[in-house]
């Protein structure tokens, strides 16, 4: 079993290097979608065409890229969406059978699946090195690949937590009742603005009482000035 968790750090830390390097190509994404939208009303104010296939086209190879290569490392950080009605109120123990359960009976034979099933569509592509069909446009068998690509490195990220899963052990002390999952509490970002408006608001302030206000008029009795003046 070391030897397997020694294997899963492995492809923890790989996933989690490709994650973070491929969210930096959201930012491009943005800028070239932002710039799609500025040249297409430019251009028709100008009266000529400013726009390009291969940036259009770009825009959404970014996102399949995102998307795809993302997959494995949103698994890992368990990210995905999940619709949860009983799951985080149930015990440890059976959360963690339905996460084994649904890894190999769900997750291994629908990766498998589609790998399969895409792989003479892709090996077809990457033969005749497929282009767009639109003028200008990019090569299109470079992002099928990332489709193979995408699910080889799922299959190795769900192997990772199933040896994680059973080399857990299920008895150890868990609070189950709502929360995220897995944690027995809100999570950080929620805590947080619970804890914020669970604090008490501070005190108004309040006007001193009249008799420690202090009157600015000197006393003639005490000020040495008063009778230098007379």
């Amino acid at each position: 079993m070391r030897k397997l968790l020694g294997i899963t750090k492995q492809i923890d830390r790989l996933n989690a290097w490709i994650g973070r390097a491929v969210s930096w190509l959201t930012l491009v994404m943005i800028l070239i979608g932002a710039y799609n939208a500025i040249v297409r009303y430019l251009g028709r104010y100008l009266g000529t065409n400013l726009s390009s296939n291969i940036y259009l086209e770009l825009q959404w190879y970014l996102f399949s890229v995102i998307f795809l290569l993302g997959a494995a490392w949103t698994l890992k950080e368990d990210a995905h969406v999940r619709v949860d009605v009983l799951y985080a109120r149930l015990s440890k123990r059976a959360r963690r059978r339905i996460d084994i359960g649904g890894t190999i009976l769900l997750l291994f034979p629908f990766s498998v699946f589609v790998f399969w099933t895409s792989w003479p569509s892709v090996m077809n592509s990457l033969g005749i090195r497929e282009g767009s069909p639109d003028p200008g446009g990019l090569p299109r068998y470079p992002i099928k690949l990332v489709i193979l690509i995408c699910f080889v490195f799922l299959l190795l990220q769900g192997f990772s937590e199933l040896v994680r899963l059973l080399n857990e052990n299920p008895d150890e002390p868990d609070s189950a009742g709502g929360g995220d999952a897995g944690t027995g509490g809100p999570p950080p970002i929620v805590a947080a603005i619970m804890d914020a408006s669970s604090d008490p608001p501070p005190n108004p302030p309040t006007d001193p009482p009249a008799d420690s206000v202090t009157d600015p008029t000197p006393d003639p009795t005490t000020d040495p000035t008063s009778g230098a003046a007379e």
